[in-house]
């Protein structure tokens, strides 16, 4: 159920067993962290009934339980950088990355990013919330990224992708052409020294990438990818493995004159909404660049 109180968005639960505390509720039922919960506390952002109340206090069939995500100010410099919006609600904006623009300020990309351009948005929507991401991707990978719009729900999304409960899809152009219409590859990523490039090792973290072959060309395969984990450079170092690295990757392969990043995108992604507990199913079309390529 979605509620405003004060132009604040909040989230309504309504109690459904005696005599168990709001902090009971709030841990167990709602999966709200320790450390969210105390700060709303604090913040005087929990109400029963329309009143602030404490996390000690007891409840009863039939009580409101309101938690407010109150207004917040932005890390992020704003700047007016086109984004391809493809789903917004209360609680999340999902948008369509472009290639060759980074997700999050860095060193080298200061504020020309996905979150710039989003704070920016928020501004002129009125949005007083933080741009909090739930996904990344490399800054020449494009596709869907999620931006949570409150504490709450970037927890809980960020707790199923660590559960391994988002589906996560790709495509992806390999060089050569891949003989298995379809397969697994199950080989631990690490990161052996302080470069950023992983590679199979025994001594990584497990790692599980299924293929499925959709089109193969003459020097060239387009693969559908789902991912089980989601590692660094996963399908990256995956398709270099088995030989086919994805085309135009210059750090897990070699470039190509057709295509001036690497041939991934990442088109679709399913989970569970926290506020409603609806499956979700996110998509967004392959790009220009990897089309053309293929055509």
């Amino acid at each position: 159920m979605i509620n405003n109180i004060d132009n604040k968005s909040c989230f309504v639960y309504t109690i459904q067993q005696n005599q168990k505390t709001v902090k009971e509720i709030m841990y167990d039922k709602l999966k709200f962290s320790k450390k969210l919960s105390r700060k709303l506390e604090i913040n005087r952002n929990i109400l029963l009934n329309n009143k602030t109340t404490k996390l000690r206090k007891k409840t009863h069939m039939g009580d409101k339980l309101c938690i407010i995500f109150g207004d917040e100010e932005d890390e992020y410099e704003a700047v007016n950088i086109p984004i391809n919006i493809i789903y917004e609600d209360l609680d999340l904006l999902i948008v369509n990355k472009p290639p060759k623009i980074v997700v999050h300020p860095t060193k080298s990309h200061y504020n020309n990013t996905i979150a710039n351009g989003v704070s920016y948005y928020f501004n002129q929507q009125g949005i007083k919330k933080k741009v909090r991401l739930v996904n990344r991707l490399d800054m020449n990978t494009s596709g869907i990224v999620v931006i949570a719009k409150n504490a709450y729900v970037h927890n809980r999304i960020s707790d199923q992708m660590k559960e391994n409960q988002v589906e996560k899809y790709y495509y992806a152009i390999v060089e050569g052409r891949v003989e298995k219409d379809k397969d697994t590859i199950n080989q631990p990523i690490a990161r052996l020294s302080d470069d950023i490039i992983r590679e199979v090792h025994s001594s990584g973290k497990e790692c599980i990438t299924h293929y499925e072959v959709i089109r193969r060309l003459e020097n060239c395969t387009l693969l559908k990818i789902k991912l089980d984990t989601g590692r660094t450079h996963q399908i990256r170092v995956h398709m270099k493995y088995i030989g086919h690295p994805v085309v135009a990757d210059t750090l897990y392969g070699s470039p190509n004159e057709k295509i001036d990043r690497q041939a991934l995108h990442c088109y679709k992604l399913v989970f569970i909404h926290p506020r409603t507990g609806e499956r979700i199913e996110i998509e967004a079309p392959m790009p220009e660049d990897m089309q053309s390529l293929l055509n």
